[in-house]
C-alpha cells in the first residue's frame, strides 16, 4: 500500500489485517447466505496462466516500499512488506478468494470445524498430514498454544500489537491424534477463521525474547513454498528462494527478490530492467501504456497517447512549430538560426533518449483492478463545528461522492462507484449500502442543518492579532467548556435514537420524542428497521434512487420541521459567535499523494456551495498521520482503511466510543474521528458472539447505518490499484481481493500468453 491514506498505525492495522488472514469473510458453521450477493467491482488482474504454460526457474524483481523492520507480522512495526513475506514462506488456515471470501487452504488444513458451542464453544482443526516445518518437525498443536500464549494479552512481556480473538481462547490440546488441534474458547467468536493465519512456530512464539527479537531479521523456520534466505539491509532487499522441504505444487520461481524502491525512482529501474514487478502511480501507468501503444512506421511516435487522445508528434512537437523551427533555423538571422539550429539538436537528442526510454518500458504493461481498501473524508468530532452532529451531516450531504469517485478512478478505465459501506466492499457478502441512513446530496438541506446549528450568513466576525478567526478543531478549545454546556442543553435534543443518532427513517411517527434507552442494541432505532414508517414525512426533496431500500434508509438526514435554509447566496460564507465557518483540511504534501489533493480539492468547491470555508494544510507524509490525524490535530482529513472480512473484530476499534483514560485523556484506540455511540459498540459485541452468519451480517449492517448517520467517516472510494508487470510474468499484478499464490508466479514459455480480464466498465457521467 502506497502512503496515501495509510499513516504508520493504519499501516499496522493493514498489515494486521493482510497477515491475519483477514480481508476474507466468515463462512460459520451451520449457516447459508440468504441475501443476493454483490460482484467486486474490478476483476484482478494477474496474466493468469496454467502451471503448464510457465517456465521453471527465474528470478521475479518485485519493488516494495521498504525493507521490513520485522519479519513478524503481530508486531506495531510490520508493514506491508512483511504481509508479503508471511504470505511466502509462513503457514495460512485459510486464504481469500477473488470475491473476499475465506477458503481453506488445502496445504495446511484438511478440515476445521465448530464441533460445540455449549457449554463452550469449540473448533478442532485437522491439519493436513504432509505439513513440516523446515526443520522437518510437523506442524502441530505446539505451534497453535504457543501462539495462542504469545498474542492472548496476558503476558506483557510479549510485545505485541494486537491480541483480538486470541483472548477469547480458553485452552488448546492435542486432539484425537497428532493431527488435530483442539481449540476452546472461554467466550463464543464468530470471528474464529481470522486465527493462526499466519502461524508461527513455536521456536518464534514460545518465549518474549524469541518473540520480541528472534524474527525482525531472519526466520530460520518456515513452512512456505518459498524461505528467507536473507533480509539485506545494505542492498534494501530481502531474498526469497524455494523451501527444499516444501510438499505442495513446487515453486516456478527460483527466487523472490523484494528490493525496496522509492516510487519516483520506479521508472528508472524499469528502463534500467532492474525491475519485474511494482506498484506505480497514474502517471507512470499513463507512460507505460504510451510506450506499448502502437507506433508510426516513419517516425516510431506512439500513433495514440493515454485514454485514447491523439500522441504528440516528433520531438513532441505540433507540424506548425516543427515548420517555423525549420524556417528559423535556415532563415536570415544568424544568431536566431544558430540558437534554433542548437535547439533543435538538444531536442532531437531528448527525443532520442525519449524513444529509447519507451523501448525500454514496450516490454511491460500496466495490470490494474481496485485494491481491497476504501478512501474516506474523516471529521474530526471532538471539538469545534464538526463537534456538533448537524455540522458534521451538512459536510456529508453537501459532498457529490459519485463525482469524487471519478474524479480519481475514471481516467483510469476503472469503474467509479462511491463505497456504500464503512465495514465491507462490494463483492464481500457482507457488504450492503448503508448510506441512505444519512441520506443523498442535497445543498438545501445542507444548508437548513448549518441553519438549525446556529451558523448564518453575513454574520459579524471578530478580528483578531491573527484576521478573521476560523473555527476549527485546532483554534476553538479555549471555547471548548462552553460548546459543552450549549451540546448538553439545546443540541442535545436534535437528534433521535436511544444513542443520540438520528437516523433517516427512524422518525416517530407520532412525534413523540421518547429516545428509548441506550442499553440494549434490541431497541427499534438499531439501524434501520422501521425506516418504513418514516419513509412518506419527507417534505420537498426527490426520493433516493433505492440503494438502501433493504437496509431502511430512506434518504435526508434533515434538520428539524420548519428550519429554513439561510437566505441568499449558496457560497456566502457562514459565521456564528462572531467566528466565520472554516474547517483545517490537512493533506500529506509527499508525491503519490496528487489523487488525495484532488478530491480535497473538489471538496473544497462543494463546500463553499453551502457556505462552509477550508483552510488546507499541506504536511510532509511522515508526520501526516502521527502528528495530525492521530494526534486530532485536524478537521478534516482523507486516508484510507483496507477492507475486512471480520467487521466484527477489525473494525470495532475503529469505530469504537472513546473512552476517557485512567490519566485523563481520552481512549480513542483507532477511532481517529472521536465519534462513536454505545449502541454501534453493543451491536458490533452482539455480531462477534453469534455464529449464526445471517444475523451477524444483519447487526454489522445495523451498525453501518449507525455510523453513517453519526458521519464521523464518510466513505468516498475502493483505492486504485496499478501494478507494472513484465509482459511476460504471470499470475502476478492487481490481486484484488485474493491472496497470492506465490509458487504460481513465473515467467510464461515461449509463445505463451496469460489472461486478462476484459476492460471494466466506467460508470456512466452523473447527471
Amino acid at each position: 500500500m502506497s502512503h496515501v491514506g495509510v499513516g504508520p498505525r493504519a499501516v499496522m492495522r493493514a498489515v494486521a489485517f493482510l497477515t491475519t488472514g483477514v480481508l476474507v469473510v466468515p463462512a460459520l458453521a451451520g449457516c447459508t447466505s440468504e441475501d443476493p450477493s454483490s460482484k467486486p467491482l474490478a476483476e484482478q488482474d494477474v496474466a493468469a496462466a496454467t502451471r503448464a504454460r510457465i517456465s521453471d526457474g527465474g528470478t521475479l524483481r518485485w519493488a516494495v516500499d521498504s525493507v521490513p523492520d520485522t519479519l513478524n507480522a503481530f508486531q506495531s512495526d510490520a508493514d506491508a512488506a512483511t504481509t508479503r513475506v508471511a504470505q511466502a514462506v509462513l503457514p495460512s488456515m485459510y486464504r481469500m478468494d477473488e470475491t473476499g471470501s475465506p477458503v481453506r487452504n488445502p496445504d495446511y488444513l484438511e478440515s476445521a470445524e465448530v464441533v460445540d458451542t455449549e457449554p463452550k464453544q469449540v473448533v478442532v482443526y485437522k491439519l493436513n498430514q504432509q505439513a513440516v516445518w523446515s526443520d522437518g518437525r510437523e506442524i502441530g498443536a505446539a505451534d497453535f498454544a504457543a501462539q495462542w500464549r504469545a498474542l492472548s494479552g496476558k503476558d506483557s512481556a510479549y510485545w505485541t500489537a494486537r491480541n483480538a480473538g486470541y483472548d477469547r481462547i480458553q485452552k488448546i490440546e492435542r486432539g484425537a491424534n497428532d493431527l488435530e488441534v483442539k481449540v476452546t474458547f472461554s467466550r463464543p467468536y464468530a470471528d474464529w477463521k481470522a486465527l493462526f493465519s499466519p502461524l508461527y512456530p513455536k521456536d518464534v512464539m514460545g518465549t518474549p525474547d524469541a518473540f520480541n527479537d528472534g524474527a525482525r531479521r531472519s526466520l530460520e523456520v518456515t513452512a512456505g513454498p518459498f524461505a528467507v534466505k536473507k533480509v539485506d539491509t545494505k542492498s534494501d532487499q530481502v531474498v526469497l528462494t524455494g523451501n527444499p522441504r516444501w510438499w505442495g505444487e513446487p515453486a516456478k520461481l527460483d527466487k523472490i527478490v523484494l528490493r525496496a524502491v522509492p516510487r519516483d525512482e520506479r521508472v528508472s529501474e524499469l528502463v534500467a530492467g532492474k525491475l519485474d514487478l511494482a506498484e506505480i502511480d497514474p502517471e507512470t501507468a499513463d507512460e507505460v501504456t504510451l510506450a506499448a501503444a502502437p507506433r508510426d512506421p516513419a517516425t516510431g511516435t506512439p500513433l495514440m497517447g493515454p485514454q485514447g487522445s491523439p500522441a504528440p508528434g516528433p520531438q513532441g512537437r505540433s507540424a506548425a512549430e516543427a515548420l517555423r523551427s525549420w524556417a528559423v533555423a535556415n532563415g536570415s538571422d544568424e544568431d536566431a538560426a544558430e540558437k534554433e539550429t542548437l535547439a533543435r539538436e538538444e531536442r532531437r537528442e531528448a527525443a532520442a533518449k525519449d524513444r529509447r526510454r519507451q523501448k525500454a518500458l514496450s516490454g511491460f504493461e500496466v495490470r490494474k483492478s481496485l485494491e481491497p481498501a476504501y478512501t474516506q473524508l474523516a471529521l474530526n468530532g471532538s471539538d469545534g463545528p464538526l463537534a456538533d452532529e448537524r455540522v458534521r451531516r451538512a459536510v456529508a450531504r453537501a459532498l457529490d461522492r459519485e463525482k469524487l469517485a471519478e474524479a480519481v478512478l475514471k481516467p483510469l478505465g476503472l469503474p467509479a462507484e462511491p463505497v456504500g459501506s464503512h465495514l465491507a466492499l462490494s463483492g464481500q457478502p457482507a457488504y450492503a449500502d448503508g448510506s441512505g441512513a444519512l441520506g443523498q446530496q442535497n445543498a438545501k438541506e445542507a444548508r437548513a442543518l448549518l441553519a438549525d446549528a446556529g451558523w448564518v450568513s453575513g454574520g459579524p466576525v471578530k478580528k483578531t492579532d491573527d484576521g478573521e478567526k476560523a473555527a476549527g478543531a485546532e483554534k476553538d478549545k479555549k471555547d471548548k467548556k462552553d460548546k459543552k454546556e450549549g451540546k448538553d442543553g439545546k443540541d442535545e435534543k436534535k437528534s433521535e435514537g436511544g444513542d443520540g443518532t438520528y437516523i433517516v427513517g427512524e422518525d416517530d411517527t407520532g412525534g413523540d420524542d421518547t429516545g428509548g434507552d441506550d442499553k440494549s442494541g434490541d431497541s427499534k432505532n438499531d439501524g434501520g428497521d422501521d425506516a418504513k414508517d418514516g419513509a412518506g414525512r419527507e417534505s420537498g426533496e426527490k426520493q433516493s434512487s433505492g440503494k438502501n431500500t433493504a437496509q431502511g434508509g430512506a434518504p435526508g438526514a434533515y434538520a428539524p420541521k420548519g428550519t429554513a435554509a439561510p437566505a441568499g447566496s449558496a457560497a456566502a460564507p457562514l459565521a456564528k459567535d462572531g467566528k466565520a465557518l472554516t474547517l483545517r483540511f490537512v493533506l500529506p504534501s509527499g508525491p503519490g499523494s496528487e489523487a488525495l489533493r484532488t478530491v480535497a480539492d473538489r471538496i473544497t468547491d462543494m463546500l463553499k456551495e453551502i457556505g462552509i470555508g477550508t483552510e488546507i494544510t499541506k504536511v510532509p507524509d511522515e508526520s501526516y498521520f502521527k502528528d495530525h490525524i492521530a494526534a486530532g490535530e485536524y478537521d478534516l482529513a482523507l486516508y484510507s482503511w483496507p477492507a475486512s472480512a471480520f467487521p466484527a473484530t477489525d473494525a470495532r476499534p475503529i469505530y469504537a466510543k472513546p473512552v476517557p483514560a485512567a490519566d485523563g485523556s481520552l481512549n480513542v484506540a483507532q477511532n481517529y474521528t472521536r465519534v462513536g455511540t454505545d449502541q454501534v459498540d453493543q451491536l458490533f459485541d452482539r455480531a462477534l458472539t453469534t455464529l449464526d452468519q445471517k444475523e451477524a451480517r444483519d447487526l454489522l449492517r445495523k451498525a453501518d447505518s449507525r455510523i453513517w448517520a453519526a458521519a464521523g467517516s464518510i466513505p468516498l472510494y475502493q483505492r486504485p490499484q496499478l501494478m507494472v508487470a513484465r509482459e511476460n510474468l504471470a499470475n502476478a499484478g492487481a490481486f484484488g481481493f485474493e491472496t497470492p499464490v506465490y509458487e504460481d508466479m513465473g515467467f510464461l514459455k515461449k509463445g505463451a500468453q496469460g489472461s486478462r480480464p476484459s476492460a471494466p466498465a466506467s460508470s456512466s457521467p452523473s447527471s
